[in-house]
């Protein structure tokens, strides 16, 4: 077993794991904190709001968990959004990892909310999650809330103003959009984070 993938209840976990076969990982969805305590990298998923992911999360008691562990951990999506301290959806207390807090997207003529879509990286820092990953390589968004740009951010996307969309704060990675659904750009990602250790 390479990577557990938390069974966060979402829609995207079946795809993610066959993503993550496809790069010859063994990856097993699982929400028991003993399995992914001892994983070598751990990957967070979410779909759905940040609320009801909180709920599951308190229910297995892997919000306690998952704040302390110390190999790889990659939050896609809803999961990015859990590592930080807040969302302004509900608003919800978050896992708090990053001391920060999520906001909405504001709705502008020709950028509705949420933000569906192919969208465009711009590299702010060199880290290993983005070896061979080109400057404004396309990716696919699903999002109603972002990050802010901050000193954590390593990738940013425009939508109407700049949001994080790829950040790392220690051994905590984020990725704003779903890279198992973003074509070679997302499998090169999801490759640089299995050799991750």
């Amino acid at each position: 077993m390479d990577t557990v993938i938390i069974d966060s209840g979402g829609a995207n976990l079946a795809s993610l794991q066959f993503a993550l076969e496809r790069l010859d990982a063994r990856a097993i969805v699982s929400n028991d904190p003993k399995q992914i305590r001892s994983a070598p990298r751990v990957i967070l998923p979410g779909v759905g709001s940040a609320q009801d992911a909180m709920t599951r999360l308190h229910a297995t008691g892997l919000h306690e968990v998952l704040p302390t562990l110390q190999q790889p951990v990659l939050g896609i999506c809803l999961g990015m959004q859990l590592l930080f301290a807040r969302s302004e959806e509900g608003p919800t207390e978050c896992l708090g990892v990053i001391p920060d807090t999520v906001r909405r997207l504001k709705a502008e003529p020709g950028r509705p909310v949420p933000h569906m879509g192919w969208n465009q990286l711009t590299a702010m820092r060199a880290d290993p999650l983005l070896t061979n990953v080109a400057e404004n390589e396309y990716v696919y968004f699903v999002h109603s809330y972002a990050a802010p740009v901050s000193d954590i951010t390593l990738a940013a996307t425009d939508y109407g103003s700049q949001v994080s969309a790829v950040i790392r704060r220690g051994n905590f990675w984020g990725t704003q959009f779903h890279p198992e659904r973003s074509g070679p750009t997302g499998a090169k990602l999801l490759a640089n984070f299995l050799r991750l250790n």
